[in-house]
């Protein structure tokens, strides 16, 4: 039997995948004992699972099929690739042609003077050259000492031990001895659950100059860098009060501090414009890019640089840094070809006209329910916060996440993807997304948040923490 094809029955491959695959951040023990679920195909903004289900994927995958599923075009640029060119790697003086007409497209693509790329296979590798990046920059300015990254808490940059600990998520960082050294964390610009009596526009500020005083504290001659990620995503799509980013430009402005935007996950139309920078006002030196870069057709991530510092590490001698995937051809290609259909199509246009108001319109509309407190979005990417107490923006008494398992249960059982970071539900679904497919998973995650309601009281978890 060929599996790929022809599947064996649900029970069946739950079986052998609880045998032999082990998940990411899963408890893989409790996954065995519950069955995963199987996803055998997917075309335009929904996906099917083995049982037959015709499921609305409002994440893109993980926050990435920005062009949705099933477009052959891609498949037929790899499989074209695949025959002429299936992989060299560009060390030893040597280079190939789709690794140079992404760069080339993407300088184009960038907005101020991002003219140079950096490839690596996702933006956990991007961001641990931005490490390396970085550090070998001042030293080549002469000031080693400046080794110091500042970020966030409840940040995402990814999941290896560097990437790990430049994002701000304390159970990661109690899992393999993180941070690792010289890295700081200030706090986030989580006004909803963070701000107080403070108006937004206050906290933003106050939250801004943290940066201002963490440089005053380490020494501003040993900080090299400040990374945020335009709107945190991982972290529970928390959108920053519209004086926060001016701020933080004007503190690295000022001071000798390299400013880094993830892009990872707002980069691509994710925000109504290409570059979620665009959206904000954001002039960053370095910024980290994946997912959307190919719409996770395939891997590939890539830190985009300043001229001036590639510049400085261009005149340095080697760059002792890369690796084996590094501007894979056939990612490559995947890629270019993503980019060619997000322009031509106009679809970053079309959601910044015409489906991103509509979905945020209505995406708004579920903060008239008793148990959402707040419903933020931008561009495709919003999220809504439940609570018992909707004026005090107050937790719940249960354990974090708690109530957002519940909800997340109940839009699987209603044929949607919406994800919960503890008790937040976030959206990012494809930005090919229409006006009948946005009615569906409002309808959706209406029902499924009323559900949660009811389940809750039936629970007694409806008691403010």
């Amino acid at each position: 039997m060929n599996m790929l094809t022809n599947h064996p029955p649900t029970s069946e491959l739950q079986a052998l995948d609880a045998a032999h695959h082990m998940h990411p951040f899963t408890a893989n023990a409790e996954l065995a004992s519950r069955g995963a679920r199987i996803i055998t195909s997917a075309r335009g903004v929904h996906l099917t699972d083995s049982d037959g289900n015709r499921i609305l994927d409002a994440m893109a995958g993980l926050w990435c099929v920005n062009i949705g599923y099933g477009r052959d075009e891609l498949a037929d640029a790899a499989a074209r690739q695949m025959r002429e060119l299936p992989y060299y790697n560009t060390f030893f003086q040597t280079s190939h042609v789709p690794a140079i007409a992404l760069a080339r497209k993407l300088a184009e693509l960038l907005p101020g003077d991002l003219n140079h790329l950096f490839f690596a296979s996702g933006g956990s590798e991007a961001n641990d050259t931005n490490i390396r990046l970085v550090r070998h920059y001042w030293a080549a300015r002469g000031k080693p000492e400046k080794k110091v990254i500042i970020s966030r808490r409840n940040a995402y940059h990814g999941s290896t031990v560097a990437a790990a600990s430049l994002g701000g998520m304390s159970a990661m960082h109690a899992q393999g001895g993180l941070p690792i050294p010289d890295i700081h964390h200030i706090d986030q610009p989580n006004w909803y659950a963070e701000g107080g009596n403070l108006s937004p526009e206050d906290f933003g500020r106050e939250r801004a100059r943290q940066l201002e005083r963490a440089i005053e504290e380490l020494g501003e001659e040993r900080v090299a860098a400040f990374i945020a990620e335009p709107i945190q995503g991982a972290g529970g799509v928390i959108v920053p009060p519209e004086t926060y980013w001016p701020e933080i430009q004007r503190i690295c402005d000022e001071r000798e501090i390299l400013l880094i935007a993830d892009e990872v996950i707002c980069g691509f139309g994710r925000t109504g414009n290409w570059f979620g920078s665009e959206t904000f006002g954001i002039r960053p030196d370095i910024m980290t890019l994946a997912k959307g870069l190919s719409s996770g057709y395939a891997p590939i991530g890539a830190s985009a640089v300043s001229d001036e510092v590639a510049e400085v590490i261009a005149t340095a001698g080697e760059f002792s840094h890369g690796y084996t995937y590094s501007g894979h051809p056939v990612s490559a290609a995947v890629a270019l070809e993503n980019l060619r259909i997000l322009e031509e199509e106009a679809i970053i246009d079309t959601v910044r006209s015409e489906i991103a108001p509509y979905l945020a319109e209505r995406w708004r509309s579920l903060a008239e329910h008793p148990m959402v407190g707040e419903a933020v979005i931008v561009g495709m990417v919003g999220s809504v916060a439940l609570t018992p107490d909707k004026a005090a923006r107050a937790p719940f008494a249960s354990p974090p996440g708690t109530i957002g398992t519940i909800c997340r249960d109940r839009c699987f059982a209603n044929k949607l993807v919406m994800r919960h970071v503890g008790d937040r539900m976030i959206i990012a679904p494809p930005l090919v997304l229409t006006r009948a497919d946005v009615d569906v998973l409002i309808e959706r995650a209406w029902r499924s948040i009323d559900e949660t309601w009811q389940e809750a009281k039936r629970q007694g978890l409806l008691v403010a923490g």
